[in-house]
Formats: C-alpha cells, sequence, structure tokens
C-alpha cells in the first residue's frame, strides 16, 4: 500500500513508477538487423547485386547464415529491408522548406536532389525503383507525401497547369526514369543535356510560366482552390466532398478542351 504523502493525503502520493523500459532482446535484434541491412547495402554498393548472397552478408554482419533466415524470413525480405533503407536514406537527406520563395525553383531543386541520390547510389537505386512490384515501404510513402506538399504548394500559388495527383506522377515519373535511363547508358554516352533537359520538359509539362489565377482561367483557379481546401474548416465533409467533385469538373474539362 503506498504511503501517504506529508499531508496526510493517500491521492497526493507521487505518480506511479514509469513503465518497463524496451525490451532487451528486441533492441538488440533490431540493432542486429541494421547491422545486417549496413553490410547487405555496403556489399550492393562495392560489388552489385550477384554479391548480395545470404551467406555473404552473413560474413559481412559477423554472423553464421541461419541468423539472415530468423531476421527476415527469407533473401527477398533481406532485399525489401535493403531498399527501405535506402528509401529511409534518401528521406534524410531531404530539405523541405515549407515557404520557398520560389515554388518552380522548389521544384527544380527537389528534382535535383532526387536525381543526384540516384546517381550517387546506382546499385541501392536500382533496387528501389527496378522492380515495379516490390511493396512501397512506409519512408517511400514519407517522400511522396514530401513531394505532394511541393505539387500542393504550387496548385495553391496557382502554377500547377495539370491535377495535383498528375503532377505528382509526371514528377516523380521523370526522376525516376532520368536515373534509370542515366545507369543503363555506357559512360562514354552519358551526356548531362539529358537530365537537364527532362527536368525543364517536366517543368514546362506541370508548371505555368505566370500564376493561372492571374489570367483568371477557371481550371486554375479551380486547382488553387482545391490545394487550400484541406486548411479550411467552415465546410462540413459532404460539403468538401461535394466542392471537390465540382472542382474535378472544371479541371477535367480544361484537360478535354487542351486535348482537343
Amino acid at each position: 500500500m503506498p504511503s501517504p504523502s506529508r499531508d496526510g493525503n493517500p491521492a497526493a502520493v507521487t505518480a506511479s513508477a514509469p513503465g518497463p523500459g524496451p525490451d532487451p532482446a528486441s533492441a538488440a535484434r533490431e540493432q542486429t538487423r541494421r547491422r545486417v541491412v549496413e553490410a547487405a547495402a555496403d556489399l550492393l554498393e562495392r560489388e552489385g547485386r550477384d554479391a548480395v548472397t545470404t551467406r555473404a552478408v552473413a560474413v559481412a554482419a559477423g554472423l553464421q547464415p541461419p541468423a539472415i533466415y530468423r531476421l527476415f524470413g527469407d533473401k527477398e525480405g533481406l532485399l525489401d529491408a535493403m531498399a527501405e533503407h535506402g528509401f529511409a536514406a534518401f528521406l534524410a537527406s531531404k530539405h523541405v522548406d515549407p515557404d520557398p520563395q520560389d515554388p518552380i525553383e522548389d521544384l527544380r531543386a527537389g528534382w535535383d536532389l532526387a536525381v543526384e541520390f540516384g546517381l550517387a547510389n546506382p546499385a541501392l537505386y536500382a533496387l528501389m525503383y527496378g522492380e515495379p512490384t516490390r511493396t512501397p515501404s512506409a519512408a517511400f510513402r514519407a517522400g511522396m507525401e514530401i513531394l505532394m506538399g511541393r505539387v500542393r504548394r504550387l496548385a495553391a500559388g496557382g502554377w500547377l497547369r495539370v491535377d495535383e495527383d498528375l503532377a505528382a506522377q509526371l514528377i516523380h515519373a521523370t526522376a525516376r526514369g532520368a536515373v534509370l535511363t542515366w545507369l543503363s547508358l555506357p559512360v562514354d554516352r552519358r551526356d548531362p543535356a539529358l537530365l537537364a533537359t527532362l527536368r525543364e520538359a517536366m517543368v514546362t509539362t506541370v508548371t505555368d510560366r505566370e500564376p493561372a489565377v492571374r489570367d483568371a482561367g477557371p481550371a486554375g483557379a479551380a486547382r488553387a482552390l482545391r490545394a487550400a481546401l484541406p486548411e479550411q474548416t467552415v465546410l462540413s465533409g459532404p460539403e468538401r466532398r461535394l466542392l471537390d467533385e465540382w472542382l474535378d469538373r472544371l479541371t477535367a474539362e480544361d484537360r478535354r478542351t487542351a486535348e482537343g
């Protein structure tokens, strides 16, 4: 039974003791898992994908091969963990300015950063992006949310000339395609103009040279309004969904007019 406080009130006893800390066994397992992934990533960069065998990774990490299976299930599980490691490293390299002075230059800088990461980590990047069926990791989804934040800022300022989802897909696809194409080329055929041209083609396709809201176009205004909707609290859920549907129609009509 807890002893009373100095004023005799048992309820005034100090708060209950803090709960138990992390399980030492779980912490040790996670530390070992991280060591294996880092050893595998280093082996991948130095010697290529074929060198990443369970035996070679186990030796590099100072373990016996069965430990790899206990930690990751199989080699595919290890490769998935390596891809997650790559996405986490890329995410850590991103600097996000929530209010850039020039949203289009911010878009260019983000695109360049993604491409530079791929060129600096070719084998890891090929593992991360060369297998479309790989399940998206939490770090990948977090990176895509950063990209969507950039796209929403463009839309809110009236700079976006396509809808937000298409813009994000174009930005991601051009950066990913630029890196994988570059890596597939012989060294003597790698022309930096390829990367600059792809980036500028993406910028031209995704953005307007002047904010569309200044031109009073309904589609540009609709995109800007929809980008601002998450910040609004005066509309109910059904009202926001209805307004979003109307804005979708306006931007879709603009696309049909452009295609016609």
